[in-house]
C-alpha cells in the first residue's frame, strides 16, 4: 500500500489549453508525480454548466487528454481520467447536496460573479462547488493544486468533509491547497489573471504568428526607449520571468531600469522566447493527435483505476449515510 499523500486536480474541457494553465497548474502535477498518489482528470461534468454541443465536448475532452500527455504528464505515474467515466463523482456531489444550505453555497464566488452579471444561472453553475468537493473528497486527497484565486474552493470541500464527519462520523480526509509561491497567478496580455474568459491567453500550442499577435497587444505606459522603466510593474515584463533564464532576466531587468529598452523590443524578446518554449509541445502534440485510439486507452485505463479506488470509497460513504444495506 502506498504511503505517499494523495493529490487531486481537474480541469474543464472548454477550450484548448493556455501557458497559464502550464505554469499555474499541468507543471506542478508533473513535479509532484514522483512523490505524490495523483488524479487528474478531464472535467466534463462541469464543463456542462456552459458546453451544451456534444461534437465540441468530445474534441475538448481529447484535446485535453493529448495536452496533458504532450506537456508532461506520464500515466505511470499519474492516473488520467474523464471524470463522468467514474459515476461515484456525482452519487457523492448528490449526498453533498442533501447536507449542504443554499445560503452557504449563495457565499461561492462562481454563482456570485454570475449573479453580479445578470445571468440566468443554471443549477449545475449553483451546485459545481459540491461536485467540486466530492472530485477532492472522494480519494481523500491530502493536496489541491490551485491559484491563489481558487482557495475558496478547497475551503467549501473542507467545510463539506468536516460537516460531514460531524453528522456520519469520520470518514473524509481534510485536504489542504497547496499554492507554489512562485507561480501564483499568471498574468495574462492584460494583466489580469490569464483566463479564457478575460480573453487575455496565450495558447501553449499556438503558432509563432499567434503568440507574436497577442504578445504584441500586452498594454504599456507611453515611456520611450531613453526612459527608464519600471520592471516590476510591467505586464510585459512579468511574462519575462516565465520564459527568460535567469542571465537573460537579470539583463533585461538593468536594461529597464537603465533606460536602454523599449516596449517593443521587450515585446519581440517574449514572443521569441515564448516560441521557442513552445514549439516541442506543438510538434509533439500533432503526434499524438494523430493516435486517437492511444489516447482513449489511456483514459480507459485511468478511469478503471479511478473506479476502483472511488468504489472503496463510496462503500464506506453509503453505509454512514445508511443508504447500504449489506
Amino acid at each position: 500500500m502506498s504511503h505517499k499523500k494523495t493529490l487531486v486536480s481537474g480541469i474543464k474541457p472548454t477550450g484548448r489549453l493556455h501557458v497559464g494553465n502550464y505554469f499555474g497548474a499541468i507543471k506542478q502535477f508533473i513535479d509532484l508525480s514522483n512523490s505524490h498518489e495523483s488524479f487528474v482528470f478531464i472535467a466534463d461534468l462541469h464543463a456542462l454548466t456552459s458546453v451544451h454541443n456534444p461534437e465540441v465536448m468530445r474534441r475538448n475532452i481529447l484535446d485535453i487528454a493529448a495536452s496533458y500527455i504532450v506537456l508532461g504528464l506520464d500515466p505511470e505515474k499519474t492516473t488520467i481520467f474523464v471524470q463522468s467515466a467514474v459515476p461515484a463523482h456525482s452519487q457523492l456531489a448528490w449526498i453533498f447536496n442533501c447536507i449542504t444550505t443554499m445560503p452557504y453555497l449563495m457565499r461561492a464566488h462562481a454563482f456570485k460573479d454570475a449573479e453580479a452579471k445578470s445571468k440566468e444561472i443554471n443549477v449545475g453553475v449553483f451546485g459545481y462547488p459540491l461536485l467540486m468537493a466530492a472530485d477532492i473528497l472522494l480519494y481523500d486527497a491530502h493536496v489541491v493544486p490551485v491559484g491563489n484565486d481558487q482557495k475558496q474552493h478547497v475551503e467549501i470541500a473542507r467545510d463539506t468533509a468536516q460537516k460531514f464527519n460531524k453528522i456520519f462520523g469520520d470518514v473524509f480526509t481534510l485536504p489542504e491547497p497547496l499554492i507554489l509561491n512562485e507561480v501564483g497567478i499568471v498574468p495574462g496580455t492584460d494583466g489580469q489573471k490569464m483566463s479564457k474568459s478575460y480573453n487575455n491567453t496565450i495558447g501553449i500550442f499556438d503558432t509563432d504568428t499567434e503568440i507574436k499577435v497577442a504578445v504584441m497587444k500586452i498594454p504599456t505606459d507611453s515611456r520611450g526607449v531613453e526612459e527608464v522603466k519600471d520592471p516590476e510593474t510591467c505586464k510585459v515584463f512579468a511574462l519575462h520571468k516565465l520564459f527568460a533564464d535567469e542571465i537573460e532576466l537579470a539583463e533585461l531587468r538593468e536594461r529597464y531600469v537603465g533606460a536602454k529598452i523599449g516596449y517593443k523590443e521587450s515585446k519581440e524578446i517574449l514572443a521569441a522566447n515564448i516560441s521557442r518554449f513552445v514549439e516541442p509541445f506543438r510538434n509533439k502534440k500533432a503526434e499524438v493527435d494523430a493516435d486517437p485510439k492511444k489516447l482513449i486507452e489511456i483514459l480507459t485505463a485511468g478511469a478503471e483505476h479511478a473506479r476502483t479506488v472511488s468504489n472503496r470509497k463510496i462503500l464506506a460513504i453509503e453505509e454512514a449515510v445508511g443508504i447500504s444495506l449489506k
